[in-house]
């Protein structure tokens, strides 16, 4: 946390009053302020913030740096949990694969684990399990270019909604479809592309434009790619997308609607609902594994 000394006058003469920059609007601020008077964000320099747990939130490359992050944690795991050992497979698409068995345990969905086992709660844990190195390489790169422009044009609290509700949205649809088991990161990742989408046309004008044109590439290349390669879930991939599209309609970007408290709402309970399903899925499958 950037501390600086702002001189201000008191009996008439002047004095220094500790400053800090809010973690959550970056605006300068008195140190002793019970609530940002910009942004409204409770205690902010307490002693969360002064450490940086609650900074880290909004800090656009930790806040990505940490998604990836758990991405990786999960995949791991599953290559733990696979009953048949790592897949040293010289085809790059299989290279250190997990097994079925162990993706299951952790939350792959479909129509499978939702019909056969009754478990809901996959359409949230699939977005954090991969089924292979190039696999989860390619969603994390994707991620790490697609995700700060959407930090910077919805800020951070929307950005974390559209990930979470794109990545449920798009496996419901998939199932629906009768997609029997299915993982990753793509669908919610489709749904940043359909909301910077929904931005560059709403928008409009030439960095409008631009957005638009930049991630129009994106779509039509994963579209292609669904098609040319077998395997690929084009149905959480195409769900994902308007799922982006709507959520961005209805939450709005920064020029339009700055971030309010609903938005921390909505963003708190995907964070709930995640840290509690992720944590379900960790817990189940260990005792599954070695009880």
């Amino acid at each position: 946390m950037e501390m600086v000394e702002r001189p201000t006058m008191k009996n008439g003469h002047p004095f220094q009053k500790s400053a800090l920059l809010c973690p959550g609007c970056r605006k300068l601020i008195s140190a002793d302020e019970t609530r940002c008077p910009f942004c409204g964000l409770p205690a902010p320099g307490s002693l969360w913030n002064k450490t940086g747990i609650i900074a880290g939130f909004f800090d656009e490359k930790q806040f990505i740096r940490t998604l990836i992050t758990i991405n990786v944690i999960m995949y791991l795991l599953s290559l733990l949990m696979s009953s048949k050992g790592l897949r040293l497979s010289a085809n790059p698409m299989t290279f250190l694969s997990p097994d079925s068995q162990g993706l299951l345990v952790l939350g792959a969905t479909g129509t499978i684990p939702i019909d056969a086992y009754h478990r809901w709660w996959t359409l949230i844990a699939a977005t954090y399990l991969h089924g292979g190195l190039l696999h989860i390489v390619f969603n994390m790169m994707a991620l790490a270019q697609i995700a700060p422009l959407i930090i910077r044009e919805y800020g951070t609290h929307r950005m974390l909604v559209i990930f979470t509700a794109s990545g449920v949205l798009g496996f419901l649809v998939s199932y629906l479809a009768g997609v029997q088991f299915t993982i990753g990161a793509s669908a919610a990742v489709c749904g940043l592309i359909g909301s910077a989408l929904y931005f560059g046309k709403s928008r409009g004008g030439l960095y409008g434009q631009a957005v638009y044109k930049r991630l129009s590439g994106w779509a039509l290349g994963i579209f292609l790619f669904g098609m040319l390669i077998p395997g690929i879930n084009n149905w959480a991939h195409g769900g994902g997308m308007l799922a982006g599209i709507l959520t961005g309609l209805m939450l709005g970007y920064h020029e339009r609607t700055k971030e309010n408290r609903l938005h921390k709402f909505l963003s708190g309970i995907c964070i709930f609902c995640t840290a509690a399903v992720l944590a379900w899925a960790v817990l189940s499958s260990l005792v599954y594994r070695f009880f």
